[in-house]
């Protein structure tokens, strides 16, 4: 059977191409420390030390025996390896071709020796490629620190030697991207800056070349007081210079660089002419390094055509409105105009311009040929023959051709080249989706600018003394605009014509505006949000543009296909296609797989348009509560089968629960509608819908109890209370009381928990709900238990019980039971807490109650555990850490893993026990839960 080990990445083991598991990380590291010297006897002290560095616990020697036969058991499907016992250690007999690290190194070796640049490169790719991430991910120990660190300087030297041989052979273009992501990751290595230089000089960015340079000379200078080496400066020289000697060279097979001009006699004024159509590049523009290269990447293949059949590259940028496409586009467009000797065509089609109506395509041919010199007497009057002439004169040409704000890949397609010798740019707030089928354009979308970019672009219109001396104003500003360069220009722009107007008065008057998009209105149409945005409305259907104004509405960070189907009462078929036009459109964003978000300026322009109908909101809006709730409470009955369902009023019509046919279905929506439900109980909370404010809040209960989001748990429930206290609930609000008390339980505020539950006690008494009342004396005896009061947690508990047996079923008085046991085991009493925790057990069972079942094994443990019978302990444990997990109950498996812990260590099972402890702690830190720091301080000694 074939065996390949990989840990150029996370350790993988595959025989016949099936993972093997390999076991926890500590076996792994054994593992590990045998494959970096494979067919090599690595002794036992080295192998000890590899694995467990300073900290060896006792009975080292016998626990790496057990982790060696652990891995000859995981490994015996593979007959060509061996874990061999040889003095003085262990020796792992394996082909080293089976393990990447060794052909990574096989590879690097061979690309040394190698002749020619051809086959160097190809050696130094595959193994570049052999790399999934860090080298060993996710073990730690310090001698894989170390290793890890050897490594890491072999694959740069790699990748280094790599980059050389790709600039010497006319590779820069498509070397750029992989250059300034390694710059980013070891800014101080100067081999890797010269070939960062030189790559972004030779794709025409010589600005750029230089500016890379002043940084490092700059982060030289402020960390280690020196300069660049003698060889970077003359690199910077060079660049500065032009100097011919940098030069890209001709490409490998002697394809020619450039073409002659040419066109059919009589045609043109002058068979040289050489347009040069593009507009000045953007006086102020920050960032999209990423997206520059990326262009760099796409269009490098432009001018060098693979054979006849070689297509026109296209590149297609499409975002929102306002996001920066038309500048993005310019700058790169004039830093490799260098790269089209035979001119730049440009185009501005108005595809949503708010000033005038679209340009169409033939208007732009007539344009294009006037550029190239053709007399007008000479133009055909058909402008399909227009479109041929054009194509006619640029085959062959090596030409840039700008089409900017185009409205539809129809406009686009006529004024495409015919030959693959010329690259074009399209600028659309559309995808293209039929430019990318039919003409393999590839797309770029653009999204904002992230806040470091942001910043720049405002750093570079008002000064960095300004910026500098008010960041609050500045962080103001930004959060305001979301990463929106029109946006961010606008303000700026302000900002800079004021020069004494401080920042934060700038940012005053954003964040203070009644109506926001009044604060972003440019005096020209074309640098005001409103307008823009509204340009992109027009162009689309009535129905997309009624559905875009409704999920301006919507509460929360996105929104689900199920709810906005609900919040536009339209079925989901009929609302796909709506959102896709949306999206198309760049109004809308779909994040994730059938889930849609906006920009929140975006957002705010479609709650403006959504105002006009203050009726028609407010009942999309009751849909979308009434989608969350009914959905929500199936959801919470899937978590939990046992709870008291809630009595719910029918939803609105046009409104379809959610189908969610199990567990982890249940368990994926809560996760991926937490946001989005926190948002929505605070609508409903204050929007009169208290009633529906209260039901949301319980069906949250038990997602967040499980997975520790307790002050999410506290805010939600509070809101219940306020809402049940309005609408005179008095049974809601009792639960909600109850819902309060056990998220402040949790945050270890007692004294608020307790009264909480006090009140949910005379409010059950006042209504004489004997099972509300046994609820919350078992909420009682459970909050006295955080506290380490078992004592007074029993009465409570046994009152509970005597209630249940009124009252409930088989169920709750299993958790009376067991609530009972665990406190009398808390009390000393281990043989009584086996007795009525075996009781519970059994009720748990005849109740089909996996939580029940969970939480009583984990009692039962702990007696066992304390009466010295550590392996029936264990074995209980077990059976709790199983059954929580299934249930996704990640604060008990916690606790349980605590337990486990206390039994391992007591049994004289030291790494047992520090492995379960690291476990736990790992749980309950992630939790935020107050338990970590004991847990912390038994792993500490």
């Amino acid at each position: 059977m074939a065996v390949e080990f990989r840990v150029l990445g996370d350790l993988d083991v595959r025989i016949d191409g099936r993972t093997v598991r390999i076991g926890h990380a500590r076996q792994q590291c054994v593992l590990a420390a045998l494959l970096v010297e494979p067919n090599r006897v690595v002794a036992t002290e080295h192998l000890i030390s590899r694995v467990w560095g300073d900290e060896v616990p006792d009975g080292a020697t016998a626990t790496l025996r057990g982790y060696l036969s652990r891995l000859r058991q995981a490994l015996a499907g593979a007959d060509e390896v061996r874990i061999v016992r040889r003095h003085p250690g262990y020796l792992l007999a394996v082909d080293p071709d089976r393990v990447d690290l060794h052909r990574f190194r096989a590879l690097t070796e061979q690309a040394r020796r190698a002749g020619d640049d051809a086959t160097a490169i190809g050696c130094l790719e595959r193994a570049l490629g052999l790399w999934r991430g860090e080298a060993f991910d996710g073990l730690t120990t310090p001698w894989l620190a170390a290793y890890r660190q050897t490594l890491d300087r072999q694959r740069l030297a790699a990748a280094l030697d790599r980059n050389d041989i790709a600039l010497r052979r006319g590779g820069h273009a498509r070397l750029l991207p992989d250059v300034l992501a390694l710059s980013g990751r070891h800014p101080w290595d100067e081999r890797l800056a010269a070939q960062a230089m030189l790559a972004l000089y030779r794709c025409g960015r010589q600005a750029d070349a230089l500016a890379h340079f002043h940084r490092l000379r700059r982060r030289l200078a402020a960390e280690i007081g020196a300069d660049p080496s003698p060889p970077l400066a003359q690199l910077y020289q060079q660049i500065l210079t032009a100097d011919a000697a940098i030069a890209p060279p001709d490409p490998p097979g002697g394809v020619e660089l450039s073409a002659p001009a040419t066109g059919p006699t009589g045609t043109a004024r002058d068979a040289g002419t050489v347009p040069r159509q593009l507009p000045p590049s953007p006086g102020v523009f920050a960032g999209r390094i990423a997206q520059l290269a990326r262009l760099d990447e796409q269009l490098g293949d432009a001018g060098h055509p693979g054979g006849a059949g070689s297509p026109v590259v296209i590149s297609s940028i499409g975002g929102g409105g306002g996001v920066g496409k038309t500048w993005l586009a310019l700058r790169w467009a004039h830093a490799n105009a260098g790269r089209f000797p035979d001119g730049q065509l440009y185009v501005n089609l108005r595809g949503f311009d708010p000033t005038g109506e679209p340009v169409g395509w033939p208007v732009a041919v007539r344009g294009f040929l006037e550029a190239l010199g053709v007399e007008p007497a000479r133009v055909p009057a058909d402008p399909e023959a227009q479109a041929s002439l054009y194509r006619t004169l640029v085959a062959g040409r090596r030409l840039l051709v700008v089409l900017d704000d185009a409205r539809d890949a129809a406009t686009v397609i006529p004024l495409l080249p015919g030959t693959p010798t010329s690259a074009v740019l399209v600028t659309s707030r559309r995808q293209l989706a039929a430019l990318v089928t039919t003409h393999g354009a590839r797309p770029l979308p653009l999204d904002v600018l992230p806040d470091d970019e942001a910043r720049e672009l405002i750093v570079r219109q008002v000064g960095p003394a300004r910026v500098a001396a008010e960041p609050d104003a500045v962080a103001a500003v930004l959060r305001f605009c979301g990463g929106l360069p029109l946006a961010l220009g606008i303000v700026a722009a302000r900002a800079a014509l004021h020069p004494d107007l401080p920042l934060s008065s700038v940012a005053a008057e954003l964040t203070t505006a009644v109506h926001p998009l009044d604060a972003l209105a440019g005096d020209e149409a074309t640098t005001n949000l409103r307008v823009v945005l509204s340009r992109s409305l027009a162009a689309l259907t009535p129905a997309a543009a009624e559905v875009f104004t409704l999920l301006g509405l919507a509460p929360g960070p996105d929104i689900s296909r199920a709810a906005a189907a609900g919040l536009t009462a339209r079925t989901p078929d009929e609302l796909r296609l709506l959102l896709r036009e949306l999206v198309d459109a760049h109004l809308v964003q779909e994040h994730v797989a059938g889930r849609y978000r906006m920009h929140d300026l975006v957002r705010t322009f479609a709650a403006e348009r959504a105002a006009g109908d203050e009726a028609g909101s407010r009942c999309a809006l009751r849909r979308l509560v009434d989608h969350h709730l009914h959905t929500a409470h199936a959801a919470a009955l899937l978590l939990s089968p046992q709870r008291d369902p809630l009595t719910l009023t029918p939803a609105a019509p046009g409104v379809t629960a959610e189908r969610l046919d199990d567990l982890a279905a249940a368990l994926a929506w809560f996760t991926s509608e937490h946001q989005v439900l926190m948002a929505t109980i605070e609508y409903a909370a204050g929007s009169g819908l208290d009633t529906a404010a209260g039901q949301l809040s319980w069906t949250l209960a038990t997602y967040f109890d499980r997975q520790g989001h307790w002050h999410d748990w506290a805010t939600v429930a509070r809101r219940a209370v306020e809402a049940t206290g309005r609408s005179g609930d008095r049974p809601a609000q009792a639960q909600a009381h109850r819902l309060l008390a056990g998220a402040c339980s949790n945050l270890g505020r007692y004294a608020e928990a307790q009264r909480n539950l006090l009140a949910a006690l005379d409010l059950f008494a006042a209504l004489g709900d004997d099972e509300g009342r046994a609820h919350t004396h078992f909420d009682l005896s459970m909050l006295h238990d955080r506290q380490r009061q078992p004592r007074e947690a029993l009465p409570h508990a046994r009152r509970s019980l005597a209630l249940y047996e009124r009252v409930g079923g088989p169920l709750k008085q299993a958790v009376a039971l067991n609530a009972i046991g665990w406190y009398h085991s808390q009390l000393g009493e281990h043989h009584y807490a086996i007795v009525y925790c075996r009781r519970a057990l059994a009720l748990s069972e005849q109740a089909g109650s996996a939580y029940g079942q969970a939480n009583t094994w984990d009692s039962i443990g702990f007696a066992h555990h304390h009466l010295g019978e550590y392996e029936h302990a264990v074995d209980c444990f077990q059976q709790a850490l199983a059954l929580f997990a299934g249930i996704g109950d990640r604060h008990a498996s916690g606790i349980v893993l605590d337990h486990l812990g206390d039994t391992w260590a007591a049994a004289g099972r030291t790494d047992a026990a520090r492995d379960a402890w690291r476990r736990s702690l790992s749980l309950l830190d992630e939790l935020g839960h107050a338990d970590a720091a004991a847990v912390r301080r038994k792993l500490s000694t």
